[in-house]
């Protein structure tokens, strides 16, 4: 398998030469030699100001005075700064056609909207879209206004598993540098409140599913820091013992055993925390005719085989990735959450064709979980998503300068945040605009909805999922492609973080 990564740090130093070179081009064109001697000059180690010193910071000074008259001399920059300074970019910068242009109304919209959940102060967007795109067909099935999936039961059962995942890993890596990339990258985040979409489905095929009223929201759930920390903490002290014992020349079963009573530890913070989710339990509830249902004694998993009924292992994340080759198997290292689950994988596409087929499954009436870089161009307040939203040219005569791709490699963009597409607005056969079911609670956007621009898409989605059904043959013989593994801390698996 081959390993991608991202190109290496320049680690060439800028002088404060280099700074007057930028700024002599323009002002100080006549001495620009004996300026840059004198700056260079004043990086040599000296115990008192030299004459040399003087004349450059004088120099330097007088760019600057140059600068702040050519500054004042535009009224538009004085328009801007009182502008500006009293309020947010977001605020300030808005632009207005942008809303105009793209009212909240779609052409093709699921026929359920579903009460708006809540992830409140926690990184459980993945679990809240997951869930919530599997109970579009209950609600249909069994007449539903309102229903909610237990975003907690799985938060419980994720957190087990990402610490006995941590500590596989640990185990895996005993003999690498502990101050070295790989090692330093696994401490710095063993449990952190995101997933992918593989890790949903391992989650899901393990432990099933239950309603929200039978494992409802605990204060750790809702803000997960403190919880977090905390095992994050011992999870730390469990690898420091790991290696210790192993560097003694401990056998592997001593190290085993040791994990075994660590993670016991770790279920004990997240029963005393969270309380033991349910083995049993009775789903009971009324339909919209107000009819009576009553399904008693019921496991998790069987609520999720026999009631749920939806097979989320004959799904297929396709991403967009432009800076690696399309019609290809990609994983990255080290992501995952339940040891022995199937590996996370993505399928590489161009990002008008990921469109094509999420529009066409939201047409035949299918929701599509998908990721993307959340904070950009984005306004909470109204619920709308789009490159030009925010007009910074407008205030600083210039913009964005990067590709989508450039954006990825220079750690400017990455998946952030988990949402589901519920609809689209099509003129003809050209998409405009996208609905979004996000988790921030009614008060966020338009009642809980999102507006997205198709320019938006194509700028910072960078996954969707769908069921296989929905994707091509030739598109689907790329899962029996060796998977591109790239690096743990490549932006495709940032989600899950």
């Amino acid at each position: 398998m081959t390993v991608h990564h991202l190109g290496k740090h320049n680690t060439t130093p800028v002088t404060c030469s280099s700074y007057a070179r930028h700024y002599l081009t323009k002002h100080d064109q006549a001495q620009p030699d004996s300026m840059i001697a004198a700056m260079d000059k004043q990086h040599e180690p000296t115990k008192v100001l030299t004459t040399a010193q003087l004349s450059g910071y004088r120099q330097v000074f007088n760019t600057f005075r140059i600068l702040l008259s050519e500054f004042d001399s535009d009224i538009k920059n004085k328009l801007a700064t009182l502008t500006i300074s009293r309020e947010s970019y977001t605020n300030a910068l808005e632009n207005r056609e942008v809303f105009l242009e793209h009212p909240p109304v779609f052409s093709h919209k699921l026929a359920i909207d579903a009460p708006i959940t809540n992830q409140m102060s926690s990184g459980r967007c993945w679990l809240f879209a997951g869930l919530n795109m599997l109970r579009q067909k209950m609600m249909k099935e069994y007449n539903l206004d309102a229903l909610e999936l237990s975003q907690p039961y799985l938060f419980f059962y994720d957190k087990l598993e990402k610490s006995n995942w941590f500590l596989e890993n640990i185990l895996a890596t005993l003999d690498e540098d502990l101050d070295g990339r790989v090692v330093q990258y696994l401490l710095k985040d063993p449990i952190g409140d995101g997933g992918q979409w593989d890790m949903f489905v391992a989650l899901i095929e393990k432990y099933g599913v239950v309603p929200k009223e039978t494992y409802p929201e605990t204060f750790h759930t809702s803000s997960s820091g403190q919880m977090d920390g905390f095992v994050t903490s011992r999870l730390r002290e469990y690898a420091k013992i790991l290696r210790n014992d192993h560097a003694l020349g401990k056998c592997a079963g001593e190290l085993r055993a040791h994990k075994q009573s660590m993670l016991e530890e770790v279920h004990r913070i997240m029963a005393i925390s969270l309380g033991h989710p349910p083995e049993k339990f009775t789903w009971a509830f009324y339909d919209k005719d107000k009819k009576f249902h009553e399904f008693k004694d019921i496991s998790p998993q069987q609520f999720y085989k026999d009631h749920v009924k939806q097979d989320c292992t004959n799904t297929v994340s396709l991403i967009n990735d432009p800076r690696n080759d399309f019609m290809k198997k990609y994983t990255v290292e080290f992501l995952g959450n339940v040891v022995g689950a199937d590996q996370v994988h993505y399928i590489n596409l161009p990002v008008k064709v990921i469109k094509r087929y999420a529009a066409a499954a939201i047409k035949a009436g299918r929701p599509v979980w998908f990721g993307c870089d959340v904070g950009k161009f984005h306004s909470r307040s109204k619920g709308m998503m789009d490159p030009e939203l925010i007009d910074y040219r407008a205030a600083f005569n210039f913009g964005a300068g990067t590709t989508k791709a450039e954006r990825l490699q220079y750690g400017e963009s990455l998946m952030t945040h988990a949402m589901v597409l519920t609809g689209v607005h099509l003129d003809g056969d050209r998409v405009v605009r996208w609905r979004i079911e996000n988790s921030w609670g009614k008060d966020y956007g338009n009642s809980g909805y999102l507006t997205m621009t198709d320019k938006w898409f194509d700028e910072f989605v960078y996954q969707i999922v769908l069921e296989k059904d929905d994707i091509p043959k030739e598109v689907l013989a790329v899962l029996d492609q060796d998977a591109v593994v790239l690096p743990p801390w490549d932006p495709m698996g940032a989600l899950a973080k």
